[in-house]
């Protein structure tokens, strides 16, 4: 192969980690945004959609620059003008920076917005990992109280359940809030520092500069020494404690099954006493060996809720988020409470898949459109418009001339009715009505196609 038919095939590959939404495929897409979007706008979120390019700033100071959001993942350019822009890594900074710059505080609160689109992060591909993926989000500001998670939880759990995916199971945790956090920092600090000869060299780094990102390590020898450090729920301010008690109350209340995973932070610094993940609940088997694999079984005070962990390293979450009632701060000096999630659209349409979830097919048409010549061509956009406002679903071939050839099609899709339009019948404003059964033909004024076509279908 020369060097220019290689160039000239590389051009026809995506670029790594990235990839084409095949028509087969897209009907995922196209039924989970709409299962959602319905859950969510009746629960009164309304839709907002921001830029793919925002400033490089607004991630660095709300994400934090020492997460791997910032430090390995995030796409940036400067463009002609000198600006240093990014593509979107995640869509909540993006939401909080438009409802600041957008004055959303002097409508009522709380603000309920959802989003849906595609994001960017230049990750090692895998599954359920691409570098340009597409997440749902919901987006709650201005409500201090764990309803706003809950109800959250509560959404996401409902759309997954409905499109098919049964067997959930929410990790949920409270990593506390500035004042509660930084004594629980110190003795995590402390802790792994004892172990530091054990660890991998990314939680060496991590010591000194994300301490709270050492329990979300996925290396296999960190996994056993994370099982061993100090829980954050041990060291919660009264207040933290008490809103995480109430937003787990509302989570039985809403009958949400879920576990306290302890070692659950998230890897975004904005995020502040509750984070959760959803996740595939594990099998009987799986659960037994989790079961057998915890050396203890601990109960948070005045709840007596037992509290195990069992999440599988290698399971993705479907979905994730938690509260960031810091991130106003951070971006303006003012203080917005504020919860929020997203559901990552290509692990769910994967779970779905692997289940048999296939999505429903539209209805069969009944009616298949022949159109035969130029001006039947240009009259035929009158004809589908009548059906299309009706509520009748047709089928059609625009690359198809003949006759013989159009009915053909129809037949081989076992369409049982045809409307034919040829250049006699478009000047005299009528069409032929054909049985493909018995090949009986009718004539029906355009005007009255759609009536006799309800009938004949009914």
């Amino acid at each position: 192969m020369s060097a220019k038919e290689k160039d000239k095939k590389e051009i026809l590959q995506t670029p790594k980690g990235m990839r084409d939404i095949l028509p087969e495929d897209y009907a995922y897409y196209s039924i989970i945004y709409d299962k959602i979007e319905s859950i969510a706008e009746y629960y009164d979120f309304k839709p907002i959609q921001t830029p793919h390019l925002e400033k490089i700033e607004l991630f660095t100071t709300a994400v934090g620059e020492t997460t791997d959001i910032v430090e390995k993942e995030m796409y940036t350019l400067k463009t002609k003008g000198k600006d240093h822009l990014a593509l979107r890594p995640e869509g909540t900074a993006p939401i909080m920076r438009s409802y600041i710059a957008n004055g959303m505080q002097s409508r009522p609160q709380p603000v309920l917005l959802y989003y849906k689109g595609s994001f960017f992060r230049h990750e090692n591909p895998q599954k359920g990992r691409l570098r340009e993926f597409q997440q749902f989000g919901l987006e709650i500001l201005g409500e201090r109280k764990g309803v706003a998670e809950a109800t959250i939880i509560k959404i996401f759990l409902t759309a997954i359940q409905e499109l098919g995916g049964k067997d959930l199971i929410v990790h949920i945790n409270s990593i506390g809030d500035k004042e509660c956090r930084n004594a629980y920092k110190k003795e995590l600090i402390s802790y792994y520092r004892k172990k530091i000869n054990h660890i991998c060299r990314d939680c060496k780094n991590r010591i000194k500069t994300n301490p709270l990102r050492l329990l979300d390590c996925k290396e296999e020898k960190c996994q056993e020494i994370k099982k061993e450090a100090p829980k954050m729920i041990d060291y919660l301010c009264q207040h933290c404690r008490e809103h995480f008690k109430d937003t787990l109350e509302l989570l039985d209340a809403f009958e949400v099954p879920y576990i306290v995973d302890h070692t659950l932070v998230r890897g975004i610094d904005y995020y502040s006493r509750t984070v959760f993940e959803i996740f595939p609940a594990p099998t009987k088997e799986e659960e037994t060996k989790n079961m057998e694999e915890t050396k203890g079984v601990e109960i948070l005070e005045e709840e007596n809720k037992k509290i195990i962990i069992k999440k599988k390293e290698s399971v993705s979450a479907l979905a994730a988020g938690g509260r960031y009632d810091e991130l106003g701060k951070i971006l303006s000096k003012k203080e917005i409470p504020a919860s929020g999630g997203a559901i990552g659209m290509e692990r769910l349409i994967s779970f779905l898949k692997e289940r048999g979830v296939k999505p429903k097919a539209k209805k069969k048409p009944k009616i298949f459109f022949v159109q035969l010549g130029t001006s039947a061509k240009f009259k035929g956009f009158e004809v589908t418009e009548r059906l299309r406002k009706a509520g009748i679903p047709i089928s059609q071939s625009f690359a198809k001339e003949g006759l013989s050839d159009q009915l053909k099609i129809a037949s081989k899709l076992n369409i049982p009715y045809a409307i034919i339009l040829g250049q006699k019948e478009a000047l005299e404003e009528s069409l032929i009505l054909r049985n493909m059964d018995n090949r009986s033909q009718d004539i029906v004024l355009i005007n009255d196609i759609v009536e006799v076509i309800k009938k004949k279908i009914k």
